[in-house]
């Protein structure tokens, strides 16, 4: 009996390639776990039927990631399924003219789409009916919601997510799962719903890191990365942004046991004192998300303002309010942050290790945690990995992130492979 949740997206190619598997297998799989899982978790807005693949028929030759399952985030577009942006239905499209850029090259890279997963509101922090897989009565984060608990719960091996604030980090952590937010632009955010274009960065979740770095390789063609099994000679920075908010005994000894694991591999540990500064880059983000959702949601709102979340209304009327004067401000202290981090790393340290979240997952539905510890790596573009890393006596997740400076996603990865073989 094939375990399935163990599977690697490599393992399955294998598998394929030595006639062990058919490209069916993984998704029927998925399906039959999604009957058992979903009734609780509630993960998904809805399923693709059964593709219409032959028994050979994986893709194209040798297609890396041939027959595998994938969770589509529902504020993607899609052809073939309704996309309705986390409204909850008030704004619904059942057929988009065109796949979104990154759903054409998962297809082309012969995975098949299991369906849309559950967003909040426009990606942004209205709860959303997703629960966390280990304790339903806690929210498994956003806005990535349903993505990040598909993909814990076993009912899917990939699942699409996005970033604007915290949305891929802070779920990875709370549902306890790989996320990754690769440097901003890499992969195309076309047919994409947009809230703040120069924050909006596209990643994934999965539950090995092994397919995090997979994934990296196949959508953007580079070289395959380097798995370390030792971090001798790598220089890790902790770092804690902002450096005024105090972590939960939980995220402390995350980050402790990972700090430790890291000098037991070889690795120079060091402080990052980046300055009051960066402490207010939380608030930089926060003009640079308000004033680009009201902007990029003009016409939502022109249509659909009476259904519209008090959140979100309140977000778009906090755009409306700033002058171009404040948005400007906020976007060149931005630029000058990047310059002063990627010095840091370049003199002192290969990457930094941080908090994912202020805790475990909160009790309740009513919010979906806490992303400070995401705002300024989000605003700086800087690529970040959650390693679902260390777990409460009562089963909680707690993640630790990764972070390196732009264009060092490959690096960063290669990192966190040795403390996740």
């Amino acid at each position: 009996m094939t375990d399935w949740t163990r599977m690697t997206l490599a393992g399955f190619q294998r598998g394929l390639a030595r006639g062990e598997f058919s490209p069916l297998d993984w998704w029927r799989a998925c399906r039959e776990r999604i009957d058992v899982r979903d009734p609780t978790v509630q993960a998904w807005e809805c399923l693709a039927p059964e593709p219409a693949i032959a028994a050979h028929d994986g893709g194209p030759p040798h297609a890396p990631l041939g027959g595998v399952p994938v969770g589509i985030k529902d504020i993607i577009d899609t052809t073939r399924l309704p996309t309705t942006w986390g409204t909850r239905g008030y704004h619904r499209v059942d057929r988009a003219d065109m796949d979104a850029a990154i759903v054409t090259q998962l297809t082309r890279l012969g995975a098949l789409p299991m369906g849309k997963t559950v967003s909040t509101e426009y990606a942004y922090f209205q709860p959303s009916k997703t629960r966390n897989p280990h304790d339903p009565t806690r929210t498994p984060g956003g806005s990535s919601s349903g993505s990040a608990a598909a993909v814990a719960a076993g009912m899917v091996p990939v699942a699409l997510g996005t970033q604007t604030v915290g949305s891929i980090i802070r779920p990875a952590s709370y549902c306890g799962v790989v996320g990754f937010k690769p440097t901003h632009g890499t992969l195309s955010v076309a047919g994409l719903k947009p809230l703040a274009p120069s924050l909006d960065t596209l990643g994934w979740f999965t539950r090995h890191l092994e397919d995090t770095r997979t994934l990296f390789t196949a959508l953007t063609g580079d070289a395959p990365i380097l798995a370390l099994t030792r971090l001798d000679g790598v220089r890790v920075g902790l770092c804690r942004v902002p450096s005024t908010h105090s972590p939960s005994p939980e995220t402390s000894a995350a980050l402790e046991g990972a700090a430790a694991r890291m000098t037991d591999l070889g690795a120079n540990l060091g402080t990052v004192k980046l300055g009051a500064s960066f402490d207010e880059l939380v608030a930089h983000q926060q003009v640079i998300l308000a004033y680009e959702a009201a902007r990029a949601l003009a016409s939502e709102r022109e249509r659909f303002e009476a259904s519209m979340s008090p959140a979100l209304l309140a977000l778009l009327d906090e755009g409306q309010r700033l002058s171009l004067a404040d948005y400007w401000a906020s976007r060149q202290a931005a630029d000058r942050a990047r310059l002063t981090l990627s010095q840091q790393l370049a003199e002192r340290f290969d990457v930094l290790l941080a908090p994912s979240a202020p805790g475990v997952a909160p009790e309740g539905l009513a919010s979906t945690g806490d992303p400070i510890y995401s705002r300024v790596w989000t605003l700086l573009g800087v690529p970040c990995v959650n390693l679902p890393l260390h777990w409460t006596p009562q089963g909680l997740p707690v993640g630790v992130q990764l972070i390196a400076d732009r264009y060092q996603d490959q690096r960063l990865l290669s990192i966190a492979s040795a403390l996740m073989p």
